[in-house]
């Protein structure tokens, strides 16, 4: 999850190719969507259960391609949990031009980043946080890798209360029972269990089964969007939308730092996750524009959308909740729908989330099967949705506030990453799992202290320019920040136009990765490091 996502966004497999050919095409070669020459073709079984953890994927085993990771990520994106970030673009004083503008610039690049590192994933055959510690070393990496995984913990937990109450109004609408999880908690619970078990049944499988459910949930859910969004186009207002105003040259700069905080950014440190069973000879800018694609053209329809709604309707703009005065808009088949195709949404980026989120706790040398932690991810999220929807008087506010913190380091990591990819063309595969002083990944001590210097700074420097606050109230989990009554923390810098731009984030990156090429930060590479990925050792 994400970046400053919105508390309700959120956040490689093996298809049966088989086409051997007579020679071996070149290093960089293949083109998108051609199956990796001589490589067997894996069982595209749904059931199967992936074993392999953070263990590199040999190369006759990375036999995937490009359309895949663009299912992926275009599933994960696809539902109306997207509207709200293009409300939020005219909310800021933008007009639907400037906001589509944001859309194509936020998404499309924030999710290329996402691409970039999934070419290290191909390259190195591992999750995202176990190439890292090539970066920072053994034990430097443990820091940035219990980051992500804090950050997916938490979106998970909102992810999972947000469609339980998905799940309780849409009961309201079709059997009448109260609207509330307090007035329902029996409901509540079931709507928890629910989300979580078809969560963990499809994380739990692992890779083949997301490549799949992707695949198709794009086809069906998009359909039943498609329908969402016909209905809502009906009942807009085209001459208040076309007379609206646009922002200043400054207001479209934010607007692009909200739009990829609450996208691509927040996916960073999975990219590899979903990346590691492609091919190394699968072109570098065809893994790029799988996730800057297949995310993009949801995103922008839905953004677009909703500052199209935002523009035309006041009642959306003012509302906390755009979520749901729009459901309350339509009537009760669309909202029915509208809810139905909101906890789906959810779902179908919850599991990519479940699934990174297991590979960080082997990350972090915790000695267990990929299942097993899955499973201890899935168990922490449910205590945690129960206690925000069933107990919690006042905590849902500030444990948002300290998982959106969180995007900070993880905006520091993504940029020193992407550093270290300049240089860096293959991963010595055997030596990742390697956490003894023997590793040429020890480094000093087991950390190289460029890139993990690097990263403190960028996040310390980045904390200048935050506020960190949330609402007193109680209630309900609604996903969405109330009015301001409580302020844990301001930087110094937080009320410059960068701080109130919500672009500390990208204050966080910039300066990581100015630090690290300033100490060195293209040095420590050997011939293995430099050498294509195809002539690299296994």
């Amino acid at each position: 999850m994400p970046s400053q996502p919105l508390p309700n966004q959120p956040a490689g497999g093996e298809p049966a190719l088989n086409s051997a050919a007579p020679s071996q095409p070149a290093p960089g070669s293949l083109a998108l969507g051609q199956p990796a020459s001589g490589s067997p073709a894996p069982g595209r079984t749904l059931s199967a259960v992936e074993q392999r953890g953070i263990e590199p994927v040999p190369r006759s085993e990375q036999t995937g391609n490009p359309w895949q990771l663009f299912w992926v990520w275009f599933a994960a994106n696809i539902s109306v949990l997207g509207l709200p970030l293009g409300v939020s673009l005219v909310a800021m004083g933008l007009n639907v031009w400037q906001a589509m503008l944001a859309a194509v610039l936020g998404a499309c690049g924030s999710f290329a980043v996402v691409g970039i590192i999934s070419v290290a994933g191909s390259r190195g055959g591992a999750p995202s946080l176990t190439l890292s510690r090539a970066v920072f070393g053994v034990r430097g990496n443990l820091g940035p890798t219990l980051m992500a995984l804090l950050s997916r913990l938490g979106w998970e937990t909102v992810n999972t209360s947000t469609a339980a109450l998905a799940f309780v109004t849409f009961c309201s609408l079709v059997f009448g029972t109260p609207g509330t999880a307090r007035q329902t908690p029996l409901l509540a619970v079931v709507g928890v269990l629910l989300f979580v078990l078809l969560t963990m049944i499809i994380s739990g499988l692992g890779i083949n089964a997301i490549n799949e459910v992707q695949k198709w949930s794009t086809w069906i859910f998009g359909a039943l969007n498609l329908v969402i969004l016909v209905y809502l186009l009906t009942r807009i207002d085209w001459a208040g939308v076309l007379s609206l105003e646009g922002g200043s040259v400054a207001q479209v700069i934010a607007g692009i730092g909200v739009i990829a905080a609450g996208t691509g950014i927040g996916w960073s440190t999975s990219g590899a996750d979903m990346a590691r069973y492609q091919s190394p000879l699968v072109r570098a800018g065809h893994l790029v524009a799988s996730a800057a694609a297949g995310a993009g053209i949801p995103l922008i329809i839905m953004i677009s959308m909703g500052a199209v709604i935002g523009s035309s309707s006041p009642a959306v703009l003012a509302s906390p909740n755009p979520m749901d005065t729009i459901r309350e808009s339509l009537p009760t088949a669309a909202a029915a729908i509208y809810l139905f195709i909101s906890f789906v949404g959810l779902l179908l980026s919850n599991h990519l989330s479940v699934y990174s989120a297991g590979l960080n706790w082997i990350t972090m040398g915790v000695r267990i099967k990929r299942t097993t932690a899955v499973l201890i991810e899935i168990a922490i999220t449910t205590v945690l949705a129960l206690v925000f929807l069933l107990a919690a008087e006042n905590f849902y506010d500030p444990f948002i506030a300290f998982i959106s913190v969180l995007a900070l380091p993880l905006s520091a990591w993504t940029a020193v990453f992407l550093v270290d990819m300049i240089k860096r063309r293959s991963y010595k595969r055997d030596s990742l799992l390697d956490l003894t002083p023997a590793s040429p990944y020890w480094y000093r001590g087991g950390v190289r202290w460029r890139a993990f210097a690097a990263w403190i700074i960028g996040t310390v420097v980045a904390f200048l320019f935050i506020e960190i606050q949330w609402s007193g109230s109680g209630g309900e989990a609604t996903g969405v920040a109330q009015s301001v009554q409580e302020v844990l923390f301001v930087g110094p810098l937080a009320h410059t136009w960068i701080g109130e731009a919500g672009l500390g984030w990208l204050v966080a990156g910039v300066v990581a990765a100015v630090v690290f090429l300033l100490c060195g930060g293209l040095r420590d590479y050997d011939a293995v490091d430099t050498a294509p990925a195809t002539t690299a050792e296994n």
